[in-house]
């Protein structure tokens, strides 16, 4: 495993989330979801790398994140998984097992319970530090009546980055 400097991860998964997503899991090796993200951010956050990670809460992995204290953000790197990033973006783990509908492989993380995406090259592993949801008030009327039309406001789920490596060879 290579350990990777924060401008290098940075921006590795600003282009993959640019490029189609990138794989958001919560749960342990025995309930784990994942899910596609396309909005986030690495960044630094009372004096911690921390990576900041919004869903809905309507999606099965909301609940996840609420019931445990970790999740894993795993990033395409030397096959960007589009048909897999489609399928955990578009079905929900409620109803069918992600991981055998995309052909995707759980591994164990090196610091969390959450697994990983053993088909990506990128990993964080992550504590959630804090929960905040979006405060409509507070928001833009454009980006409001834009990405919100049904009041279902993402929750953002603050992340110490605990470990962070690259499984490519």
């Amino acid at each position: 495993m290579k350990k990777l400097a924060y401008q290098e991860t940075a921006n590795a998964v600003l282009d993959a989330m640019l490029k189609g997503g990138v794989f958001l899991t919560a749960g342990n090796m025995e309930d784990a979801n994942t899910m596609t993200i396309g909005w986030g951010a690495v960044e630094v956050m009372w004096g911690k790398g921390v990576f900041l990670a919004v869903v809905r809460p309507q999606r099965h992995t909301y609940s996840l994140l609420n019931k445990y204290d970790t999740f894993t953000v795993s990033v395409p790197t030397a096959d960007p998984l589009k048909k897999e990033l489609a399928i955990c973006g578009s079905k929900s783990g409620r109803d069918l097992d992600k991981w055998e509908a995309a052909g995707l492989t759980k591994a164990p993380g090196q610091e969390v319970d959450t697994p990983i995406v053993k088909e990506c090259g990128l990993h964080f592993e992550c504590r959630i530090l804090a929960k905040q949801t979006f405060e409509p008030v507070l928001m833009d009327g454009e980006v409001k009546d834009r990405w919100y039309a049904a009041h279902d406001y993402h929750t953002k789920f603050y992340g110490e980055i605990i470990a962070c490596y690259s499984t490519d060879e």
